[in-house]
This record gives structure tokens, sequence and C-alpha cells, in this order.
């Protein structure tokens, strides 16, 4: 997947991300500001999520769950001072649950995400749209 968007479709795009992973860990990539954590919004609510979703930023990791029963973690390790820090919270509990992990910031802890992990790239355009691209890890 390779496209540009505006926000008015992020509906579409968000439904395109889920229709296309082929992955349980999404590694969100972009500077601040992009959008990710508007996507991500967008993808729960496409998936069935009925609560009120918002940035991890201070608690690093957020539980959904969808209507079908199905949990999401939404992880934002903006942040995360160390991948100890990380390991501490049990993150490797989390990315082998084999349930949907959306994680912001997945530099801040690289050397710990699992290797089929999928990228999801987003830049601004000179136009001002986004730009998403998926990649395998």
């Amino acid at each position: 997947m390779n496209k540009n968007y505006s926000l008015d479709e992020i509906a579409e795009i968000a439904k395109e991300v889920i229709d296309t992973n082929t992955s349980n860990i999404l590694l969100f990539n972009g500077m601040m500001g992009v959008g990710k954590t508007t996507l991500i919004k967008e993808i729960c609510k496409t998936l069935g999520v009925e609560d009120t979703t918002s940035s991890p930023t201070f608690s690093l990791v957020n539980e959904y769950v969808t209507k079908d029963g199905a949990t999401v973690y939404h992880f934002d390790f903006y942040r995360i001072n160390s991948e100890e820090e990380a390991l501490d919270m049990g993150i490797e509990d989390y990315f082998y649950s084999d349930n949907l992990c959306l994680i912001e910031w997945p530099e801040k802890v690289k050397n710990l995400l699992p290797l089929n992990a999928v990228n999801v790239n987003i830049t601004l355009t000179p136009n001002n749209l986004r730009n998403i691209q998926l990649t395998k890890n």
C-alpha cells in the first residue's frame, strides 16, 4: 500500500490498512503531528472499539476491546527512556499475545519488535496531504 490521502479520507484509509495488513504488529512511523494517533483512532473505530481512544503517552499502553471481544493494544513509546523500561512493563507478553498491537514511536524499542511487524510510514506531502506506505519490517 502506497497512497496519498486527505483527512476527509481517513475512514477509507483505516479500512484499507486493516484489509491489507498481514501482521498483528503495526509500527506507526512519522514525525510529530503527522497523524499517527488520528489514524490509530480511526482503525480502532473501524474495528468496532466503542471506548474512547486516546494516545497513551503517559501510560505507555491503552487496551481496547472491539464489539466482537477482540483486544487491541495501543502503545506510545515517545516518553520511554530505555528498552529495559519496556521489558519491565511486559512488552513481550503484549507483542506475542496474538492481539493487534498498534505502536507509535517504535524506534524507541526497535530491538524488541517482532520480525513479522509491518511498518506504517506516514509523511506530509508538499500539497498538505498525507502519504501512507505499508512495508514489512
